[in-house]
C-alpha cells in the first residue's frame, strides 16, 4: 500500500469492502436475452439506472462471461468530476475500465471514445440518468450511440431486497450483507440506423427501465 495517493487508497478500501459485501449476497438472475447462456459475438451497450451500480457490479463479478472468446471486458462511462475519479478508481479495482464524460462535460469526446471502444469489441455500461439526474430520466446518449454504431442496447434491471438508501439525488442503494438481489437482463434493443427521430425509442427504453425500477423500489 506504500506510495498510494489518498484517492487511490480510498478507492482500494471501497472496492475491498464492496467485494466483501458482494461475496455474501444471494443473487437471482432472469436472463431474457441469452447473454449469459449464449454470449453474442459482438459488444453490447449495458444500460441501467445510477442507483443500481452496486447491484450490477455484483452481477459482473459473479456472472460476466470473462473466459468466453467474444467478451473483451466492460468499460463504464463515469463523470469527469471528483466523484467520478473515485468511481473510476473503484471500477478499476473491480476489474472494469472507465471512460470519463457526461452529457454536460466532455460529451462529444466521450461519444468518440465510446464509439472507438465498441468498435474494438468492448462492452459498455452506461447509467443514463447519471451523474446528477434527474432520477430515472434517460438521456439520449446511449440511444444515439446504439444508432450510430449499430450495436444493441441491453437493458438491466435490479431489485434490492434489503439495502441502505442514501440521501442523494437518486437514493443510491447499498445492499446489506447477506441480502438478496434480483437481476433481470432484457432482450437486446436495436435502434434503426435510418430513423430520423430517436425520441420515441428513448422514451420507450426510459419507460421500460423506470417502470421496473419503481416496481422494485415499492417491493424492496
Amino acid at each position: 500500500m506504500m506510495g498510494l495517493t489518498k484517492q487511490q487508497l480510498l478507492a482500494w478500501l471501497a472496492a475491498f469492502c464492496a467485494r466483501f459485501i458482494f461475496s455474501t449476497i444471494r443473487l437471482r438472475v432472469n436472463d431474457r436475452s441469452g447473454f449469459l447462456t449464449n454470449p453474442p459475438d459482438g459488444p453490447r451497450i449495458l444500460v441501467f439506472w445510477h442507483n443500481r451500480i452496486p447491484a450490477i457490479s455484483v452481477g459482473f463479478l459473479r456472472l460476466y462471461p470473462r473466459k468466453h472468446s467474444s467478451r473483451k471486458g466492460v468499460y463504464v462511462l463515469t463523470s469527469p468530476s471528483k466523484d467520478g475519479d473515485i468511481l473510476a478508481a473503484v471500477m478499476a479495482n473491480l476489474g472494469m475500465g472507465s471512460v470519463r464524460g457526461s452529457s454536460s462535460r466532455r460529451g462529444s469526446t466521450a461519444i468518440r471514445e465510446l464509439t472507438s471502444l465498441l468498435e474494438s469489441g468492448v462492452d459498455l455500461a452506461i447509467t443514463p440518468d447519471g451523474p446528477r439526474g434527474p432520477k430515472y430520466t434517460l438521456g439520449a446518449g446511449a440511444v444515439f450511440l446504439a444508432q450510430k454504431t449499430g450495436i444493441p442496447i441491453m437493458p438491466l434491471h435490479a431489485c434490492y431486497h434489503r439495502a441502505i438508501r442514501l440521501k442523494t439525488w437518486d437514493n443510491f442503494a447499498i445492499p446489506l450483507p447477506f441480502s438478496r438481489i434480483d437481476i433481470t437482463i432484457d432482450p437486446y434493443i436495436f435502434i434503426d440506423p435510418a430513423a430520423e427521430n430517436i425520441e420515441p425509442e428513448r422514451i420507450r427504453i426510459e419507460q421500460l427501465l423506470k417502470e421496473n425500477a419503481q416496481l422494485a423500489d415499492e417491493t424492496s
